[in-house]
């Protein structure tokens, strides 16, 4: 006989608001200790990640009497040619930006002196503009870029530790099903809200991608009619940054500008602009933020928020994850716990409120029909 279902953690004996704080107080241990072992978390949580994303191919396989080991190879294969794919793409991109940069070094000499004429005539010392002369060279830019993306000893390890969770993940994954039917018995909140969260990390990285790739492909073929160089690489660059929410396009337009600039002038510069960054900027802040704030429920203002804090705890990958991170932290949080669920709107969820917005809505369209009734215009009089 199973035990009787349990539909949320026992009540605790302190004060709610002694809970709040000791809540708040684990939180900022946790993201100190995810700062301290980003290396490690970050891959991890990288590889979790692509473990939803391809476990209904797996449910798939296995509904059609698939062997449980071939369907867990068969999504294992599929993530890797995925990743085996980017990674070419990317590998190829970098080594186009390597040798395309020196071509320019006469352009940027002349950028970086035209900005120290400008610097002295406002009042900087010889130092400061020295320094600024020295950072438009190749080299330093080369070397920019490569402390942010990280040595290539820190991104080898990183791989070897998503590939190797991903197997792991992948196998493991075989008996979640299993696992969630025997949790459901004993916490079945929790199991729901994990439900929730998988399903909401799926239809993320569905929508994102979509629009990424979309954009992507968008911005390669602008950046060809326009000629601007490394058109391939800003692409590719649009479309891993379109999963940063809100600032993507920001950081994403600064290359093609850049080099728009040394090739054009201010006329392919502001055609960049017009262009390049008009449509995306549609994209990113209106088309994006619907589709994928629907599919999530987060506001945007929380999301925006958990881009800067995730960046800070994790790095530029931690802005990438910030999304299905902040999920994790609802889950664990909120949804886990019917008792606290009511705060789930707090974060952007409008279920609940949908018959108050609606009231709203009525609210003001009858004050405005009546506002109209009662000023019907010049020469006809108001109803009586």
């Amino acid at each position: 006989m199973e035990p009787e279902p349990v539909d949320s953690f026992p009540r605790p004996a302190l004060p709610r608001s002694a809970v709040i704080l000791l809540t708040l107080a684990c939180a900022t241990v946790v993201a100190f200790g995810l700062a301290a072992m980003r290396g490690i978390f970050t891959p991890v949580f990288f590889a979790f990640v692509l473990t939803l994303c391809v476990h209904p191919l797996r449910r798939w396989m296995q509904g059609h009497g698939v062997p449980r080991g071939l369907a867990t190879g068969s999504t294992i294969a599929a993530v890797f040619a995925l990743l085996t794919g980017f990674a070419a793409v990317l590998l190829a991109s970098l080594a186009q930006f390597s040798a395309l940069l020196p071509q320019y070094a006469p352009q940027l000499e002349q950028l970086g002196a035209s900005i120290t004429q400008w610097l002295e005539s406002v009042g900087f010392g010889p130092e400061q503009t020295q320094a600024v002369v020295q950072g438009f060279t190749p080299g330093r830019i080369i070397g920019f870029l490569g402390g942010i993306l990280g040595n290539l000893t820190s991104i080898a390890g990183g791989l070897v530790v998503i590939l190797t969770m991903l197997i792991l993940m992948a196998v493991d994954g075989s008996r979640v099903p299993a696992l969630l039917t025997h949790l459901n018995y004993h916490r079945p909140a929790l199991v729901t809200a994990f439900n929730g969260f998988g399903g909401g990390v799926r239809r993320y990285m569905i929508a994102t991608t979509v629009l990424g790739v979309a954009q992507g492909l968008f911005n390669w073929l602008i950046l060809l009619l326009l000629q601007v160089p490394g058109a391939l690489l800003w692409g590719l660059l649009s479309f891993i940054c379109s999963f940063i929410p809100n600032i993507g396009y920001f950081i994403a337009i600064i290359p093609p500008l850049f080099f728009g600039f040394l090739t054009g002038g201010w006329p392919t510069a502001l055609a960049v602009i017009v262009v390049y960054g008009g449509i995306n900027s549609v994209i990113q802040s209106i088309i994006q933020p619907k589709y994928v704030g629907n599919a999530v429920a987060l506001s945007e203002t929380i999301t925006f928020t958990s881009v800067l804090f995730w960046a800070v705890i994790l790095g530029p990958v931690g802005a990438i994850l910030a999304v299905p991170l902040t999920l994790l932290a609802r889950t664990i949080l909120l949804d886990s716990d019917p008792a606290i669920a009511w705060w789930r709107p707090l974060t952007g969820d409008n279920k609940d409120l949908e018959a108050i917005l609606k009231e709203e809505d009525d609210a003001i369209r009858a004050r405005r029909a009546r506002r109209g009734s009662d000023n019907p215009g010049p020469g006809i009089p108001p109803k009586a």
